[in-house]
């Protein structure tokens, strides 16, 4: 069916259909003020959506808002809803049209109808314009002794907006006095609970400026107030219920018979269908037994039921925030909820987030009766369809096999899970067969008979290969190709990506070495050579630390490198038991939904580097920040010729020597083709070792690792040179820093003396572009600062950004860097890092 011709179309109400239109609306408004004729309210109302709805989509509309007023003289209750909403969105922007609105809006507040009178009062405190204030104290004063519920509630919410705007005028009028009255009086207990968290609110702000409020905000926590609310909170809405058991979860009790009348009072609060009140109920139990254990035991006895009541009752969203609560209590007491283990077991139709948190608690309450049938249930997971749900279920088996609890048996499973062909099963098989080798060594055997079948080729994911990796050096005497799997290896090195396993094949390959020396003689040799010219700092410097040991001692460096190894007892818990006890002081709050205390999400210096990244659009930018930052186009970066001269220098010493601060030897390709000495000869070498190598036996190291000595270094590569007229603005910044990951990830100590000049953001901005690195935005004030940097090629328009976050009372500078060229990441790396200990230096 073909669309009908534009003339047929009807215009959509949401939208203008021409420059006029709102100049139409004015007359049209104008037309209709004042009138008395039948339907003429029905024509305002129309009139009125429209402005709303063009309000809305924010096209300004603000030029009719005297016509708006003006129509407010009805005593249509829908048109006084719109108008007031009107006059509140543009009341602040608009301070001298809003003095038109102050007539009506008194008038209103004295209106027969109650609701209109709520309304208006409630649009008069909304008007937030510190020179209306003085019109605001008579309506409220009146508003508080209203015969009305619904306006003394709405009252009582606009003298907190009335401190917001001018604490010293709500405070002279003496409201707070009267909101405390009303709190203990008032037979309306909604009303009861505006005028608490009002209190709360403004006794808590003023306490630090005045003693007065100081004792008023402690007599909230009172023996009669505390008991005057609990004797009513069944009157109380759940919201009240929540605000008023927030209250009591803070009361200190005179003795036990206090704690026990309460908790008595409050005992069928557990069975309420809001899980909100649930959980305060519970926080107050928890908090008044914790100094007696017996019975905070059997508080954990009676929420236990509640709890589970809630987590298979309601959305998933709900379930996941009473289940963290739920895990909080398990981790402090597992025996307690190890009977209950299969409502921890997972559902096919739950979201992941409730099945990985379900996994946890079944790894908590874990024990020597119900191991069987846990270990059971998690191992048909490991073949579930969601990938990181069954990730999750096998490393919830190691846990359990590293606390002692059926090893036999899960040993055999793991075991089992290596054998299936998935790629992601078995590199977590890996890391957990890893772990459990460290704590029962008497395994050994068994595990590496099937670790030996898998194919190094076969396992891509880091963390899993590193796994691999540390099995080869470590049980070298029992894998019959553990040295040839090594050289493979390092025959790859180049193609391998993560430090991490380069940093284990050079501690495996050292390991081989010692227990398998004719063998792994040319594989080491290779590995030092690979490891000496690496990009990577931990890299290099194990290499060359590995390398001097062998000059220096090879006995010495054989009980360095294999010392005889101790079964590991306890793994490190990821959280202090500290954290664990913050986390439960702030139960019932996002701390438990996010299992980290509240300032860890609230203080900006502890967040991690993706809350910055979403804040750059809250930096100062360009011209526009001259007060924090010093604009790129505007700081001028008098002698550059020098300083990248002198620059050069630095890079060219860095590019020498892999960013050491010491001199190393430096192999090319053609040293690994060098030939190693012969077998007989190694083994005497070896043979030596064992009655006491020295660095003044009859041959060099070089010679005994099949190194030699190179006919002519290796070429340094070219120094990195940066763009010292680079330009990049801050919508291209922000996008490339969305889209490319993080190449560098490091933390950088800055010297005494930047520390102490870094006392305004501009200082070390100029510093920083006299290297040719700019700033794009900057912000924060001692001793936090945040800036975000670039530097672009000097040949090519590849781009550097950065992300410095400097703390200057600890001296520490977090770097967060992406890089289009990856391969230069480290070099940069270097040269920013240069340049920041620069910083402050004469």
């Amino acid at each position: 069916m073909a669309p009908p011709a534009q003339s047929q179309r009807s215009p959509s109400p949401s939208q203008p259909s021409g420059k006029g239109e709102v100049s139409d609306l004015k007359l049209q408004l104008r037309q209709l003020a004042g009138s008395r004729a039948p339907g003429a309210d029905d024509s305002k109302r129309e009139l009125f959506k429209k402005v709303i709805s063009y309000m809305t989509i924010g096209i300004d509309v603000s030029s009719v808002f005297g016509e708006m007023v003006m129509c407010s003289a009805t005593s249509d209750i829908v048109l006084k809803k719109m108008c007031y909403l009107y006059v509140g969105n543009y009341a602040k922007g608009n301070p001298d049209l809003a003095l038109l609105t102050i007539n009506f809006l008194q008038r209103d507040c004295k209106d027969e109808d109650p609701m209109i009178r709520g309304l208006a009062l409630r649009s008069l405190c909304s008007l937030r314009v510190a020179n209306l204030v003085e019109y605001l104290v008579g309506p409220l004063g009146s508003g508080l002794k209203d015969a009305n519920s619904y306006v003394r509630l709405v009252a009582v919410m606009g003298v907190l907006k009335l401190y917001h705007i001018s604490a010293s005028t709500c405070v002279d009028a003496d409201f707070p006095a009267v909101l405390k009255h009303l709190m203990l009086h008032d037979q309306d207990t909604q009303v009861v609970a505006n005028c608490l968290s009002a209190l709360q609110e403004i006794w808590s702000s003023e306490a630090s400026s005045s003693e007065e409020a100081s004792r008023d905000r402690e007599a909230l926590l009172s023996k009669p107030v505390v008991y005057y609310l609990l004797n009513r909170i069944k009157e109380f809405s759940e919201w009240a219920q929540c605000l008023v058991l927030e209250l009591v979860a803070k009361y200190v009790p005179a003795d036990s018979n206090e704690i026990f009348d309460i908790m008595n009072l409050l005992e069928d609060r557990l069975q309420h269908a809001n899980g909100a009140v649930v959980l305060a109920t519970i926080k107050v139990f928890l908090n008044l037994t914790l100094s007696m254990t017996d019975v905070h035991q059997q508080v954990y006895e009676r929420i236990k039921a509640p709890l589970l009541t809630l987590v298979s009752s309601g959305s998933p969203e709900q379930s996941y925030a009473v289940l963290s609560h739920l895990h909080l209590l398990v981790m402090r007491a597992p025996y307690i909820f190890s009977a209950d283990y299969k409502h921890f077991y997972c559902q096919y139709n739950e979201p992941s987030y409730v099945k990985k948190l379900k996994l946890e608690m079944l790894t908590a309450v874990a024990n020597e009766s119900n191991t069987y049938e846990i270990v059971t249930e998690l191992c048909e997971y490991a073949a579930n369809v969601d990938i990181p749900i069954a990730r999750e279920s096998i490393r919830a088996v190691g846990k359990i096999a590293l606390q002692q609890y059926d090893v036999n048996a899960i040993v055999d499973r793991l075991l089992q899970f290596l054998e299936m062909e998935k790629d992601y099963v078995t590199a977590e098989a890996l890391v957990l067969v890893k772990d459990l080798l460290r704590k029962y060594p008497q395994w050994s055997q068994d595990c590496i008979a099937v670790v030996g079948n898998i194919s190094s080729k076969n396992v891509q994911e880091s963390k899993a290969k590193a796994a691999l990796i540390w099995m080869l050096g470590e049980y070298s005497q029992d894998m019959s190709d553990a040295p040839y799997v090594l050289e493979s290896l390092i025959e790859n090195w180049d193609e391998e990506h993560s430090a991490e396993v380069r940093l284990h094949l050079l501690t495996a390959v050292m390991k081989c070495f010692f227990k398998r020396p004719p063998e792994t003689q040319k594989a080491l040799g290779a590995a030092l050579a690979a490891g000496l010219a690496d990009f990577h700092q931990d890299v290099h410097d194990r290499a060359l630390f590995y390398y001097r040991l062998l000059q220096h001692n090879v006995s010495v460096a054989e009980r360095v490198v294999n010392p005889p190894k101790q079964a590991v007892s306890v793994f490190a818990d990821t959280q202090s038991s500290e954290v664990k006890d913050r986390i439960f002081d702030e139960f019932n709050s996002l701390s438990v939904v996010y299992q980290k205390p509240s300032y860890m999400f609230t203080d900006k210096e502890h967040r991690g580097p993706f809350e910055f990244s979403d804040e750059i659009s809250n930096l100062s930018i360009g011209a526009e920040a001259a007060s924090n930052v010093a604009p790129v186009s505007r700081v001028e970066a008098n002698g550059n010729d020098l300083l990248l001269s002198t620059s050069d220098k630095e890079e060219s010493r860095v590019a020498n020597n892999n960013g050491s601060a010491y001199s190393a030897p430096l192999y090319d390709a053609s040293a690994l083709s060098v030939a190693a000495a012969p077998q007989t000869q190694s083994e005497s070498a070896i043979t030596s070792s064992a009655s006491g190598y020295t660095p003044q036996a009859s041959f060099a190291i070089d010679d005994l690792l099949g190194l030699g000595v190179p006919a002519a270094p290796a070429p340094s590569p070219p120094p990195l040179k940066l763009n010292p007229r680079a330009v990049l603005d801050p919508g291209s910044f922000q996008q490339k820093w969305r889209q490319l990951p993080i190449s560098v990830s490091q933390e950088h100590s800055l010297s005494p003396q930047g520390a102490a000049a870094l006392t305004t953001p501009q200082v070390l901005l100029r510093h920083m572009q006299a290297h040719s690195i700019h700033c794009i935005a900057s912000g924060g004030q001692s001793p936090n600062f945040k800036f975000f940097f670039f530097a672009q090629k000097a040949e090519e328009s590849s781009n550097f950004l950065v992300e410095c976050k400097i703390n200057t009372s600890t001296a520490k500078a977090q770097l967060n860097i992406k890089a289009d060229d990856q391969s230069k990441s480290q070099e940069f790396t270097t040269l920013f890092q240069t340049a920041l200990s620069k910083f402050g230096m004469p």
